[in-house]
């Protein structure tokens, strides 16, 4: 199915609920609450330095724990930002680019793949760039929808380094629902960025 025919499906059942509602208010005066969502008591934006020996170094939330990366198919330097209170974790995969521009284009090529690999739950994939006040370009992909991961973002130096960030959430449900987390998590990577290092090879 399409993402045109998912908001086309989507647009009649909002409508048809919109009847059935109008009918309803027309036998009763009763009008049911609208659903709430839990309070969330997000912690403070507060930052400490990447210790760990990679080829890269930032300032992450000191509410985050740093894990390395288990998959079967992890490389070194992959790591998890994980975050207890709120269940959501930031994945980083690194690669070295080796100077090979082909290389380079390759993992760039897969990065949107797998951000618009969601495009049959997600109804609106933005992409962007991003200049870092210390002048590194990085490319952003915002997703919204019922989807894991609303939030993508990879930088590269175009020579040496690669790195790929994706936001995990603990379920894939309403946006609303979760605006809160999404926003935090957003001034955490904004933050992260800003304060991107490489480090020489």
């Amino acid at each position: 199915m399409t993402l045109r025919s998912t908001l086309l499906r989507f647009t009649v059942l909002v409508f048809l609920a919109g009847v059935v509602v109008a009918c309803q208010k027309n036998k009763s005066d009763f009008l049911p609450k609208p659903t709430g969502f839990n309070r969330l008591d997000l912690p403070p934006h507060q930052y400490q330095s990447l210790t760990e020996d990679h080829p890269y170094t930032f300032e992450y939330s000191k509410a985050a724990i740093v894990q390395k990366d288990t998959h079967s198919r992890a490389e070194p330097h992959w790591i998890i930002l994980y975050y207890p209170k709120l269940d959501t974790r930031i994945q980083f995969t690194y690669k070295p680019v080796k100077n090979d521009p082909r290389r380079l284009q390759n993992m760039m090529a897969d990065a949107a793949r797998l951000a618009f690999h969601h495009d049959k739950k997600a109804y609106s994939i933005a992409d962007k760039v991003m200049t870092t006040k210390a002048g590194k370009k990085v490319i952003i992909f915002e997703l919204e929808g019922e989807v894991p991961s609303h939030y993508q973002f990879f930088v590269t130096d175009t020579t040496n380094h690669y790195l790929r960030g994706v936001v995990y959430l603990k379920t894939a449900t309403r946006n609303d629902s979760l605006r809160p987390v999404i926003d935090y998590m957003k001034a955490d990577c904004n933050h992260l960025l800003e304060t991107l290092k490489w480090k020489n090879n």
